[in-house]
């Protein structure tokens, strides 16, 4: 008898585990496909401070190559 009822509660911790993913899943599936706002501005949101730090040390980059290919065409 008591066997049974850990099985039984092994079976149902499965079955709501595997509904539990297939909810989650339901719901990053419309999320991705469907018109989402919120997920596009926060898309926005978090790229922008990424992009910005990212020019900049592509500038700071790009001003020492040019400095140091005048330096070479100097010599």
């Amino acid at each position: 008898m008591e066997s049974n009822e850990v099985a039984i509660a092994a079976v149902l911790f499965i079955v709501v585990i595997v509904a539990i993913n297939f909810a989650l899943y339901g719901i990053a599936r419309g999320a991705t496909k469907g018109d989402s706002r919120w997920m596009s501005a926060l898309r926005d949101s978090l790229s922008k401070p990424m992009e910005n730090s990212t020019n900049k040390s592509m500038d700071e980059l790009r001003k020492q190559i040019e400095e140091l290919e005048s330096k070479k065409k100097k010599e």
